[in-house]
């Protein structure tokens, strides 16, 4: 069973779940209700509920005992007998039946119109009698004052035949090319059928008149409504003795008042499909239509949509239990839909327990339909490297993302951060302590984070009050700290303002603008107010107006001037860190000099013919400084004993410019006093095994001696010798 709500409205679909195939063996069918969870939930109300490939319709007897339904393939109809909730018998026939009706009050006469245009009448035993009418039909009606069957089709002409008699009777003649459906209203018996061309025809039996003509064509399309086709009736519905429905092939339902040749209410199903099926429900003055798509619910005073019902496959007919909130369905599908809508009525008798079950079921409520799913975006999906799932039946595409089973979401969560638990559960019992905290007595402070911001607006708004206290009816404005919008910035350290970045740095002198004229602002206000309560200063407010509009200008060139100064600060401290890092390098050259006499020598003779030199920029490579050029080239001419010297005695970072748009930073670590001892104690051992090693060359000059034997003699004395 699955639970639905649209509108607030609880629909049950009680044919939801697996279905087992008949083959299999009662022992098989126990053992899947014991391991499969779906099996074991579902409800299944009667058996058998099911067509071997396709339903097309469906029906009750009047007396509500037994339900007929009618499919394919092979051609047949079904009764199910309600007081067993089981198959009472199946028939099978020639060809596809088009429409059937129940003439009794049980399932003892019946009429079925076939697709190869006979008509065939069962009993209660089976097959009775057959016929065949002109043309093919479509749609017919039975009209019991006069037993006569009245027959719709590829034809301007409506067949009457008279079962009393046993013969057909002159037809009724109408100015349509073609007619697809027809009822007879069930008080006065006035006979209506629906054309090709978007009209209703309504006759009169006892004299074979037409006595009226509604076109429905131009009255279903809205006001500015692109004409594609012309609309034909595709169902017909009578309420009552003057209220009557009817539904168009481009989705849309017209109810009359059969007084008025305009319609009260269009209904439209916004799909552009043609509505297969029309009902009334008398006791709370609702209609239930349907196309192929979708099963609406709507007032047929207001038009407002009560519920809607959207199966799986296509619907092929819609039928209500008489009296009852329960609806049965003929789709595209083998198996047969019933929904049970508590709102609409009770459930019948013969299936009371689904009152007590839907109770319960409210009672503890259960999962929604999309409670075990998780729907997540294409960014998610990259971020859990699951991009490619997309296209597989992991994933079912929704809108502008996708819906995947949550055992599978969290399982893949939890693999790609193990410790993101953990850290909720800390984060957690961090803001209910905070929390607790808050029910203790409050003093007031500034909060941890963005202290000086906090500081800022706690002056404005004191300063707003201020202002608001002195007018009359004014307010101050709300404050962003008292705001739970705001709340988590002075909350959360990764909120804080870093103030020594260059965003900042260059955004600050905006908003101290922006703050500055706000407190001018406010101070304009507050004279104002001042100069209201005195009826003679208003000739003194243009005055005022033309000295705020020179301060603006004023405050303008200032915030300029402003950021120009931020930016040459930047500028300057960028300078300055390039500067002190050239005399670092410098300092380290320096220190190369000292321990290496060529290089001493070098510099000297370069400090004394201190000429200008002129460089060539090489192709690839940005401007470089020249003295550091030549510093590189001094470096270049020591050895790699007192250049790696150098390195272990600074241990500092070196950073070289290298091609256009990149550096190149390396960086030595002074060695420890540990390393050094272990360093001395490794060439120390090494020094006193060279000592203590003897050398191997007399072996040598023997072997070949007594290798000169041959024989096993030999062999073993040179053994015994060694």
């Amino acid at each position: 069973m699955q639970i639905s709500s649209v509108n607030d409205v609880k629909i049950y679909n009680l044919s939801y779940g697996k279905s087992l195939p008949e083959w299999l063996s009662d022992r098989k069918k126990r053992q899947l209700q014991k391991k499969d969870v779906d099996i074991q939930r579902r409800i299944e109300l009667i058996q058998d509920f099911e067509m071997p490939t396709v339903c097309t319709s469906i029906k009750v007897s009047r007396d509500g005992q037994f339900i007929l339904a009618a499919g394919t393939y092979k051609p047949r109809i079904r009764c199910y007998d309600t007081y067993q909730l089981s198959l009472k018998f199946e028939r099978c026939l020639d060809s596809d039946v088009v429409a059937f009706d129940i003439l009794s009050d049980d399932y003892s006469k019946l009429v079925f119109l076939h697709s190869d245009r006979y008509v065939e009448f069962h009993s209660q035993h089976g097959y009775y009698y057959k016929t065949r009418i002109p043309k093919f039909g479509r749609d017919f009606s039975y009209h019991y004052p006069s037993c006569d069957l009245f027959f719709v089709g590829t034809s301007s002409e409506v067949f009457r035949l008279n079962l009393e008699q046993g013969r057909f009777l002159n037809s009724l003649q109408t100015d349509a090319l073609e007619n697809n459906v027809c009822d007879i209203n069930p008080i006065h018996h006035l006979f209506a059928t629906g054309t090709s061309e978007g009209r209703v025809e309504c006759w009169d039996p006892r004299v074979r008149n037409r006595v009226g003509i509604l076109d429905c064509a131009l009255s279903s399309l809205p006001e500015g409504a692109e004409v594609r086709g012309l609309p034909a009736i595709s169902a017909l519905k009578f309420n009552g003795s003057l209220t009557m429905a009817a539904g168009t092939s481009t989705g849309q339902v017209l109810l009359y008042d059969l007084r008025s040749n305009q319609p009260l209410l269009v209904k439209d199903h916004f799909y552009s499909l043609p509505i297969k099926s029309l009902h009334f429900h008398d006791k709370l003055d609702l209609i239930v239509s349907a196309d192929s798509k979708i099963i609406k619910i709507w007032n047929k005073d207001t038009g407002k949509v009560f519920s809607s019902i959207q199966p799986q496959t296509n619907i092929n007919d819609v039928c209500i239990y008489p009296n009852t909130g329960m609806l049965f369905t003929a789709n595209e599908d083998p198996k047969m839909n019933t929904f049970y809508i508590p709102a609409l009525g009770p459930a019948p008798r013969w299936c009371s327990f689904l009152d007590n079950l839907t109770e319960e079921l409210e009672e503890s409520p259960e999962s929604t339909v999309y409670d075990d799913y998780k729907f997540v975006t294409r960014k998610d999906l990259e971020n859990l490297g699951l991009s490619h799932l997309v296209g597989s039946s992991l994933l079912r595409a929704y809108m502008h993302g996708y819906f995947m089973d949550i055992r599978l979401y969290h399982k893949v969560k939890t693999m790609a951060n193990p410790f993101a638990y953990e850290e909720y559960r800390k984060d957690k019992i961090r803001q209910k302590i905070e929390e607790s905290r808050t029910q203790r007595v409050q003093i007031k402070k500034l909060p941890k984070v963005n202290k000086e911001l906090a500081l800022k607006l706690m002056e404005e708004g004191d300063d707003e009050a201020e202002l608001a206290s002195r007018k009359k009816k004014g307010k101050a404005l709300p404050s962003i700290l008292g705001d739970d919008r705001f709340k988590v910035m002075f909350e959360n350290p990764e909120y804080q303002v870093d103030e020594h970045s260059e965003e900042f740095r260059l955004l600050n002198p905006i908003v101290s603008k922006v703050g500055q004229k706000r407190k001018k602002k406010l101070r304009l206000l507050a004279q104002q107010v001042a100069a209201s309560q005195q009826a003679d200063e208003e000739e003194e407010e243009p005055e005022g107006r033309a000295s705020s509009e020179e301060e603006s200008s004023d405050d303008d060139k200032s915030w300029v001037e402003e950021v120009r100064e931020q930016r040459r600060l930047l500028r300057q401290e960028d300078r300055d860190r390039q500067r002190q890092r050239r005399k670092e390098v410098d300092r380290n050259t320096v220190l190369l000099e000292e321990n290496g006499g060529e290089i001493t020598a070098n510099m000297a003779e370069s400090k004394k013919t201190s000429q200008p030199q002129f460089y060539q920029i090489k192709a690839g490579e940005e401007f470089r400084s020249f003295n550091d050029m030549a510093r590189k080239q001094r470096l270049q001419k020591a050895s790699l004993e007192d250049r790696l010297k150098l390195e272990e005695h600074t241990g500092t970072s070196n950073m070289a410019d290298t091609a256009v748009g990149s550096k190149q930073l390396t960086f030595t670590l002074k060695k420890s006093e540990q390393q050094k001892k272990q360093q001395q104690a490794e060439r120390e051992h090494h020094e006193e095994r060279k000592k203590l090693r003897r050398s191997a060359g007399h072996l040598n000059s023997r072997g070949r001696g007594w290798g000169s034997g041959r024989g096993r003699g030999g062999g073993r004395r040179g053994r015994g010798r060694y």
